[in-house]
């Protein structure tokens, strides 16, 4: 009886590595473009953050800053907004990474993985798509709360 083992290669020869290396190419881009905006995400999420402890930590007693506090609802729905964002753009990741990995894996183990591979492109880039939305969406409220203070 034959296994597994008999029908794979012992190495994957020059040609099939190179192949495999430039068929990932695109999504190894779109890999470091997404880590680039994930962390552009979690700089913004902490700004966030950090203006809600900031209002939290005013005092009852400071009416010059108790006007601040009208601000909360927006803070929270921003943040709100940029976790769906950084949500979306993490599970785009792994799509992406899951892609470069599928690739390396049906070349050599000589599966058929166009269609698969396609399926995941498409599903990383809607929430990559979605992810961009959700931040567009959080930009949009941050500058209508910079006209609030000028």
């Amino acid at each position: 009886m034959q296994t597994v083992i008999d029908f794979l290669p012992l190495t994957p020869s020059i040609d099939q590595l190179a192949r495999i290396i430039s068929n990932v190419a695109a999504p190894a881009f779109l890999l470091g473009a997404v880590a680039s905006f994930i962390s552009v995400l979690i700089s913004r999420i902490n700004r966030v953050i950090d203006r809600l402890h900031f209002i939290h930590g005013i005092a009852d007693d400071d009416v010059s800053k108790l006007h601040f506090r009208s601000d909360l609802p927006r803070l929270k729905r921003r943040a709100v907004l940029l976790n769906r964002s950084l949500f979306s753009a993490i599970l785009a990741a792994i799509m992406t990474a899951l892609i470069i990995f599928g690739a390396f894996v049906s070349a050599f183990l000589h599966l058929q993985h166009e269609y698969g591979i396609a399926v995941l492109f498409m599903a990383a880039m809607i929430m990559f798509c979605v992810s961009l939305i959700d931040l567009a969406r959080e930009i949009k409220m941050a500058l209508h709360e910079a006209e609030l203070y000028r």
